[in-house]
C-alpha cells in the first residue's frame, strides 16, 4: 500500500507544481526536491511492500520502512491541503482588503501557518532523504512492468506453503453442489464444433473453480475422449518456457512417449514448435488453472494449434478480463461459477464438521447455530470447508461451539484452519494495480454485507482523489472503469442492477470485508468507531467509520488529519459532532446518509476541502449560509430530506457538479404532480458552471429569468424541473438545446392541464431518459430521432393519437411508460416488428384505453408488463401468449371481470398467460404507497 500512498502523493506534487504558479518564495524548489525524492523511492516500491506483507518474512526493520513511507507520504497531502488553505485564507482576505494597511494586516494573521507550512516542508525533505538512505541496506529490488516473471516470489514461495494447492486432490466423494457446472463443462467438452474451443470457468476466490475443472478434467468420460491431457499450474508468478516444458512431460508421460532430446535447454520458440509438432493430430485437452493475466492468452496460443479435432482448453481464472482476451483467437464458453445455495451449503457443512462421526449428520442441538455458522460463509464453498474442518476438531456440544462461534472473527487470521482461506482471498488484493487498492479498501468503511449505492462510492473516490483523468474522459467514467474492472476481477459483487444492465448497487462477500478491515486498520487507512471502542485515533488516520450508538463520537472529531467521515446508524448528537470539526480539518468527504441529523452546524463553511456531503435521508430543514464558502465542494446529496429552500449562497460554488434534491412522499397514495417535491433556487444558478447533475428545481419560484440563466450551464448530463409553466416552454427549448451533452431530461407542470410547448427542441442528440409529466398538444417531432433513446415516460399528456407511433422503431428503447392518461385514445396497437428491444413496459392510470393489440412479431424482447389502473380494460391482449421472453407480468387494482379471467382455475383467458413464469397480482390497501395486497401465480399453476 506504501506505493498506493506515494503514487497519490506524488500526484498531488504534480498537481500543485502545475497549477499553483504562484508558490510562495522557495517553495516551489521544495516541493520539486520532494517530487524527486519520491520518484526516487517509488522504484521500488512494489518490492517493499510484497517483503513488508510477506507474513514468513521475520525482517521487522523492512515494515518500519514501509510505514514510514507511508507517513511521510501522508505528510506531504496534509501540508499541500494546509498550504492550499492558507493561501485560499490569504486571497479572500485580500478581496476584502481595499488599503495597503488592511493587506500587511492580512499577511500577518497568516504569517504563523505559513511559517509553520515551510518548516514542516523542511523536515518533510529531511525524511524523505533518511528514508531513503536507509532503504540500501534492504536491498529492494526495482519494479519490473511484466508480471509473469516467477523471480519477485521465489524466496517467498519457499516458505509458503500454497493453500490453493489442495483443491487439484479433493476427492469426488467430498465434492459438493457442483453438479449443473459439472454438467455443462462435460457438455463443452464433449459435444459441439471441431474447432479449438476455450472453456473459462471464472469467480472469485474460494468459490472452488479449481475443484470443479479438475474434477471434470479427470472424469472418466472425459479421459477416454482426448487423445492426450495436461493440467498446468500457472498463478501470478510462472515463466512460459516452464509451463511449456511442464506440458511437454506430462503429454508424453500420459502417452508413453520419450521426452524429446536436450527438452531443458530448448528456448521458448523451440518449445512452440515442439509442442506444434507433437499435438498436431491429437485431440487434446489442456488445463490451466488459476491464471491471472490478460496476456496470457498471447504467450500460450501458438503453442495450441487449431487442427479441428475437437480440441479444448480449460482455463480458471478470477478476473473476466483474462476469459474474454481469449476470444481474439479461440472460441470461448465461459461459465460464472456462482456461491452455493443454502441447501448445498448446509450439506457441504456437515460433510466437513461431521465427517467421521454422527453419521455425517448434525445434532439437534447444534442445528441453529450450525445453521448461523452457514449463514456466515454466504455460500463460499472454501470458507465453508475451512470452518467445517476447524468445528470438526470441537467436541461437538452448545458451550464449545458457542465459545468458538463468537470468536470467529478473532479466529480468520490466527487459527491454522481459516489462514489459508484469507491468504487465498488476500491474493486478489495484493494483484490489484496501485490505483485499484484504495478503492477496494472503501468497501471496508461500510458494514457488513452493505449494498453500496454505485453513484455514492464512485462519487467519494473522486472526492478523495483516487481517481486520476486520463485527459480523454470524465472522471466519473473512470471510476465507472475502475468498479467494472473490480467486478470482473471478482472482488466486488453486483447486488442491484439498474436500468439497462448498469451496476445500481455493489457490495464484496463478508470474508473478504474481513480481509479488507484487517489490511485496512493496518494501513491506517480507517479508524472505526463503535460501542465499547475507547481506541484513539491517531496522526495517520486517514477515514472514520463511525457507529452513531458509540459514546465515543464527539471525541472522534478533533483529528485534522481525517479525510473522510461516513456515519451509520440513527442514534447519537451528530450536530454536536459536526459542529466541533476543525476549520484545519482536512475532511474531503462528510456522508451522513440516513442519520439522526437535525440540522446542519452553521460553521459547516469552515471545512476548506470538503468536496463530497451527503445528508441525504436526514430531518435536516435548512442549509445554513456559511455552505457558500465550500469552494471544493463537488457533490451535495440532500435527498429526501426537509430542505425546500436552498440559500442564494449556494451559486457561489463553481466547482459543485452534482446538486442532487428532492423529496418524496411514501406515506400517501401515489399523485403524479405531488409524490415529489423539490427545491426553490435563487438566481444566480448561472456561475454554477461545472454543474452535470440537478434534480429537482420547482422552477415557478425563480421563472424564465432562472430558465434562461440554465442556458449558461452546458455540462448538464441530468436536469429535472418541475412546477413547469406554460409560458416557460420556449425558454427550455431554447436552453436544453445548448446543453449537448444531457443524458437525462424530466419536465413536470405545475398542474395537470398545463400545456407545454417542445416542439422547438431542434435535437438532443446525447439523451437517454426522457420523463415528461404534461399536457402535450401533440408528440414532439424530435422524439422519434431519439437514437440513443432507452427509457422513456410520458404522464398527463392527454395524446389523441397514437403515441407508439412515434416510438415504435426508436432502435435503443428499453423501457416505455405511460401513465395518467397520457393517451386519451381507446386503443394501443403494437404492430409486428416494433419495440424490437423493448424490455419493460409499463402503463398506469389510462383511464380510456379499452384494448390492447398485439401484433405477432412485436415486443419480441419484452420481460417485464405491468398494467395498473386501467378502469375499462377487461381482456388481456391474445398476442401475449407470442411474447416468448415474457418473465413477469404485473397487474395493479386491475377491474375485477379482468383478474377473473385469468384465473387458474377458471379463467376463460389463462391460456394467455400460463407460460409467464411470474403473475403478481396487486391490490392496493394503503396507507402508505407501497401497501399492497399480493397473489402470485406461477406458470406451474401454482399460486402463493
Amino acid at each position: 500500500m506504501a506505493e498506493t500512498v506515494v503514487s497519490f502523493a506524488l500526484r498531488q506534487v504534480f498537481q500543485i507544481l502545475t497549477e499553483e504558479t504562484n508558490l510562495l518564495g522557495g517553495i516551489h524548489k521544495d516541493f520539486l526536491e520532494i517530487r524527486d525524492e519520491l520518484e526516487s523511492i517509488q522504484a521500488f516500491l512494489k518490492d517493499a511492500d510484497r517483503r513488508a506483507a510477506d507474513e514468513a518474512n521475520t525482517n521487522d526493520g523492512i515494515r518500519t520502512w514501509v510505514k514510514q513511507v507511508r507517513e511521510a507520504s501522508f505528510r506531504i497531502e496534509d501540508v499541500i491541503d494546509e498550504y492550499l488553505r492558507v493561501i485560499h485564507v490569504v486571497q479572500v482576505q485580500h478581496l476584502g482588503c481595499g488599503s495597503l494597511i488592511c493587506k500587511i494586516t492580512s499577511l500577518i494573521s497568516t504569517a504563523i501557518s505559513r511559517h509553520q507550512v515551510a518548516t514542516e516542508i523542511q523536515d518533510i525533505k529531511l525524511s524523505l532523504s533518511a528514508i531513503k538512505e536507509r532503504s540500501e541496506r534492504y536491498k529492494f529490488q526495482v519494479s519490473q512492468e511484466q508480471p509473469s516473471s516467477s523471480s519477485t516470489r521465489g524466496i517467498e514461495e519457499s516458505r509458503w506453503h500454497d493453500p490453493r494447492m489442495g483443491s487439484l486432490f479433493i476427492e469426488e466423494t467430498e465434492i459438493v453442489g457442483f453438479e449443473f457446472p459439472r454438467d455443462e463443462l462435460v457438455g463443452w467438452l464433449l459435444k459441439g464444433t471441431k474447432e479449438r474451443t476455450v472453456i473459462s470457468v471464472v469467480g472469485m476466490g474460494g468459490l472452488g473453480k479449481t475443484t470443479l475443472a479438475k474434477h471434470v478434467f479427470d472424469s472418466e468420460k472425459v479421459k477416454r475422449h482426448f487423445d492426450c491431457r495436461a493440467c498446468v499450474t500457472v498463478s501470478q508468478s510462472y515463466t512460459v518456457r516452464g509451463l511449456m516444458i511442464d506440458m511437454i512431460k506430462q503429454f508424453c508421460r500420459e502417452t508413453k512417449d520419450p521426452l524429446p532430446q536436450m527438452l531443458q535447454e530448448m528456448d521458448e520458440k523451440s518449445l512452440i514448435s515442439e509442442l506444434r509438432q507433437y499435438l498436431e493430430h491429437k485431440r487434446y485437452l489442456i488445463f490451466f488453472d488459476d491464471v491471472w493475466h490478460e496476456d496470457f492468452c498471447d504467450q500460450v496460443e501458438f503453442a495450441m494449434p487449431n487442427n479441428n479435432k475437437s480440441s479444448r482448453i480449460i482455463i480458471t481464472t478470477r478476473v473476466m478480463h483474462v476469459a474474454e482476451f481469449f476470444k481474439k483467437s479461440f472460441l470461448v464458453h465461459v461459465h460464472n461459477l456462482q456461491l452455493l445455495p443454502p441447501d448445498k451449503a448446509w450439506q457441504l457443512f456437515c460433510k466437513k464438521a461431521f465427517r467421521f462421526e454422527l453419521d455425517g449428520q448434525c445434532p439437534a442441538e447444534l442445528e441453529a447455530m450450525s445453521n448461523e455458522i452457514v449463514r456466515k460463509c454466504k455460500g463460499l464453498p472454501l470458507a465453508i470447508v475451512a470452518i467445517g474442518g476447524l468445528f470438526s476438531t470441537k467436541s461437538k456440544t452448545v458451550l464449545e461451539w458457542q465459545k468458538v462461534s463468537q470468536n470467529l472473527n478473532l479466529e480468520w487470521h490466527r487459527n491454522a484452519h481459516l489462514t489459508s482461506l484469507t491468504k487465498i482471498l488476500s491474493l486478489s488484493y495484493d494483484d490489484l494495480p496501485y490505483y485499484l487498492k484504495p478503492c477496494i479498501l472503501y468497501f471496508g468503511i461500510y458494514p457488513e454485507d452493505y449494498s453500496i449505492n454505485h453513484n455514492r462510492l464512485t462519487r467519494q473516490w473522486i472526492a478523495e482523489g483516487f481517481v486520476e483523468s486520463d485527459g480523454r474522459r470524465t472522471l466519473e467514467q473512470v471510476a465507472d472503469e475502475y468498479l467494472s474492472e473490480l467486478i470482473y476481477r471478482s472482488l466486488v459483487q453486483i447486488s442491484a442492477v439498474g436500468f439497462g444492465g448498469r451496476v445500481k448497487g455493489c457490495q464484496v462477500h463478508d470474508l473478504l470485508h474481513e480481509v479488507i478491515i484487517r489490511k485496512m486498520k493496518d494501513l491506517s487507512f480507517c479508524h472505526f468507531v463503535h460501542e465499547g471502542d475507547e481506541s484513539a485515533t491517531s496522526r495517520t488516520t486517514r477515514r472514520l467509520s463511525v457507529d452513531t450508538r458509540s459514546n465515543n463520537v464527539s471525541k472522534s472529531s478533533n483529528n485534522e488529519h481525517i479525510c473522510a467521515i461516513h456515519a451509520f446508524g440513527k442514534e447519537g448528537l451528530l450536530e454536536l459532532f459536526v459542529g466541533q470539526l476543525s476549520s484545519k480539518s482536512r475532511l474531503k468527504v462528510l456522508d451522513l446518509e440516513g442519520t439522526s441529523l437535525n440540522y446542519v452546524p452553521s460553521n459547516l463553511g469552515n471545512l476548506f476541502h470538503l468536496r463530497y456531503i451527503s445528508i441525504r435521508n436526514t430531518k435536516v430543514r435548512v442549509l445554513p449560509k456559511s455552505i457558500g464558502q465550500l469552494q471544493n465542494l463537488e457533490t451535495l446529496d440532500i435527498r429526501d430530506t426537509l430542505v425546500h429552500v436552498l440559500p442564494s449562497e449556494i451559486n457561489k460554488l463553481k466547482r459543485l457538479q452534482h446538486l442532487l434534491a428532492f423529496h418524496r412522499n411514501y406515506e400517501a397514495e401515489y399523485s403524479v404532480l405531488g409524490f415529489t417535491t423539490g427545491v426553490l433556487m435563487k438566481k444566480g444558478i448561472k456561475n454554477l458552471t461545472s454543474l452535470q447533475n440537478l434534480y429537482y428545481v420547482e422552477v415557478d419560484h425563480g421563472g424564465i429569468d432562472l430558465i434562461q440563466e440554465m442556458r449558461m450551464l452546458r455540462q448538464f448530463r441530468k436536469l429535472g424541473l418541475r412546477r413547469v409553466r406554460r409560458e416557460y416552454g420556449n425558454a427550455i427549448c431554447a436552453s436544453v438545446v445548448e446543453m449537448k451533452h444531457l443524458e437525462s431530461l424530466n419536465i413536470t407542470a405545475i398542474g395537470e392541464d398545463e400545456i407545454i410547448d417542445l416542439n422547438s427542441i431542434s435535437s438532443l442528440p446525447q439523451l437517454r431518459r426522457l420523463k415528461l409529466q404534461t399536457r402535450l398538444e401533440k408528440m414532439p417531432n424530435w422524439m422519434s430521432k431519439l437514437d440513443y433513446l432507452v427509457k422513456i415516460r410520458l404522464a398527463l399528456s392527454n395524446l389523441k393519437d397514437d403515441p407508439l407511433r412515434s416510438l415504435e422503431s426508436l432502435p435503443n428503447l428499453l423501457n416505455l411508460s405511460l401513465w395518467d392518461n397520457s393517451y386519451a385514445g381507446e386503443i394501443l396497437h403494437f404492430r409486428s416488428g416494433g419495440f424490437s428491444k423493448l424490455k419493460e413496459l409499463d402503463f398506469s392510470r389510462l383511464n380510456r384505453l379499452n384494448s390492447i393489440l398485439i401484433d405477432e412479431g412485436a415486443l419480441l424482447s419484452l420481460e417485464y408488463f405491468k398494467l395498473n389502473k386501467i378502469p375499462r380494460l377487461m381482456k388481456l391482449s391474445p398476442g401475449i401468449k407470442d411474447l416468448a421472453n415474457l418473465k413477469t407480468l404485473d397487474f395493479l387494482d386491475m377491474p375485477t371481470d379482468f383478474i377473473e379471467s385469468i384465473d387458474p382455475e377458471n379463467g376463460q383467458d389463462y391460456w394467455i398467460i400460463n407460460h409467464v413464469p411470474l403473475v403478481f397480482i396487486r391490490r392496493w390497501i394503503g396507507p402508505r404507497f407501497n401497501d399492497f395486497e399480493v397473489r402470485t401465480i406461477h406458470s406451474s399453476s401454482k399460486e402463493s
